[in-house]
């Protein structure tokens, strides 16, 4: 088991699939690999990446905070 703050912790990642688990998943049985494979990536794309907010992002999206990250650049 790692210490905090070692980049071996898996909060971030036990985190994701929780979510993933209680929105997509649970009691699910999917009857081909594609749909299956079509859930997963619609929940990362279209929910997870642009609207759920995260709080070591400063409390935005993902999608937003590289959209403003980009955007700090082209401004230097």
């Amino acid at each position: 088991m790692s210490r905090r703050g070692n980049c071996h912790d898996k909060a971030i990642a036990e985190s994701f699939f929780a979510t993933f688990k209680k929105r997509v998943i649970q009691r699910k049985i999917y009857t081909t690999r594609e749909e299956a494979k079509s859930e997963i990536f619609n929940f990362i794309e279209m929910f997870y990446n642009p609207v759920k907010r995260h709080s070591h992002t400063g409390g935005v999206s993902p999608a937003k905070f590289e959209e403003a990250y980009f955007a700090k650049l082209e401004g230097v």
